[in-house]
């Protein structure tokens, strides 16, 4: 039986969120509380195997109670944020950024069109994050920006500039991953980075948004039919494949899920694979699963840079794991070796007026 710790000021939402997670008959709701003081408390005395948190209370928000139980008491957190974004958005990466393993949206009332949906998800969610072993964070742990990026014991040997595209794959943890790569990339990186990361539906823009606050890069959620230029991040939208042509023009595409997942890392990497070859990088990151790892497979056997993310680093070891186990990554490493071979593969353009080279 999976215990669940509730975390949600209003008792309305409380009472309804406990009602979907006593429907399931693996869950049972161990406790609720109704602010972050009370969370951090219960959380040592309860010892649940998940808390479901909100992100809006009064005295303590989701987001320094999230950092505070990982701190004291860790134990898987998801983020349960209400049905309107609009106010949450920062605070809900905040609090992944202190060590939250997710985030969903709650479902709308039993009478909505899309709530047997949206319940399901956050069943499937809880039960998922129940299996994730979590470690303690210090204090200070959850910084900004990086000072420095040490350096990696191995690096790929291919020739700076023959990466035309960086292509990245992540699910579970990839938010801070990803964040820990991109904030050491530099601005004029030479390559666009196309990124498919799994997320609950609702949360792709403010995602973006939150991580181009800690890149020179500029991020954004993909569109049909442009252009991936050299030193932007393409965010992969809810619900749509992406691909590229060999003109680097993005197609997004409804196909049917793979893996169970739409967007999927398999489409993104099968595609790179056939378009680019040799002159594209692939990057399989922290997540439950396989998606992505034979078709990264694939991208190496076609003479690209393949890499996985390391297993002491990754929350979940399951996708870059595979990954290695199928001899798919030439290299594994932590993410700031990924931000370093990133830097190394498509080094950044120097734009000063009247000089064409490299930085």
């Amino acid at each position: 039986m999976i215990k669940v710790l509730l975390v949600n000021d209003s008792p309305t939402a409380a009472a309804f969120l406990a009602g979907i997670l006593g429907s399931d008959p693996e869950i049972s709701v161990a406790g609720v509380a109704r602010n972050g003081l009370e969370a951090v408390s219960l959380a040592r005395a309860k010892k649940p195997d998940v808390i479901a948190m909100d992100v809006h209370m009064p005295g303590l928000n989701g987001f320094e109670a999230t950092r505070r139980i990982m701190e004291s008491a860790p134990v898987p957190i998801v983020i349960v944020a209400g049905s309107s974004l609009r106010d949450e958005e920062t605070l809900v990466f905040k609090a992944v950024q202190s060590g939250a393993v997710a985030c969903v949206r709650a479902p709308a009332g039993f009478s909505a069109p899309g709530h047997t949906a949206q319940a399901a998800e956050l069943l499937r969610l809880v039960k998922a994050m129940a299996e994730v072993k979590v470690v303690r964070r210090w204090p200070g742990a959850a910084g900004g920006r990086p000072a420095g990026v040490p350096e990696p014991g191995k690096l790929p040997a291919a020739k700076a500039g023959a990466v035309r595209l960086v292509a990245i794959g992540a699910s579970t943890g990839g938010p801070v991953a990803l964040q820990a790569i991109l904030s050491r990339l530099p601005a004029g990186l030479s390559a666009p980075v196309v990124v498919v990361q799994h997320m609950s539906p609702g949360f792709i823009e403010s995602f973006a948004g939150w991580l181009g606050e800690s890149t020179p890069l500029k991020v954004g959620v993909a569109v049909q039919g442009e252009t991936a230029l050299p030193g932007r991040v393409y965010i992969a939208p809810d619900g749509r494949h992406l691909t590229l042509d060999t003109g680097l023009a993005i197609q997004l595409l409804d196909g049917a899920p793979e893996n169970g997942m739409r967007p999927s890392v398999s489409r993104l990497f099968r595609s790179v694979a056939a378009v680019f070859g040799k002159n594209a990088a692939g990057i399989l990151l922290t997540g439950m699963g396989a998606d992505g790892a034979p078709e990264l497979k694939a991208m190496r056997d076609a003479g690209a840079v393949t890499i996985a993310q390391d297993a002491e680093s990754a929350l979940i070891n399951g996708m870059p794991g595979a990954a290695v186990k199928a001899g798919a990554a030439a290299y594994v490493l932590a993410p700031a070796e990924i931000a370093a071979a990133i830097t190394a593969l498509a080094p950044a353009i120097d734009t000063t007026p009247g000089n064409g080279g490299s930085k």
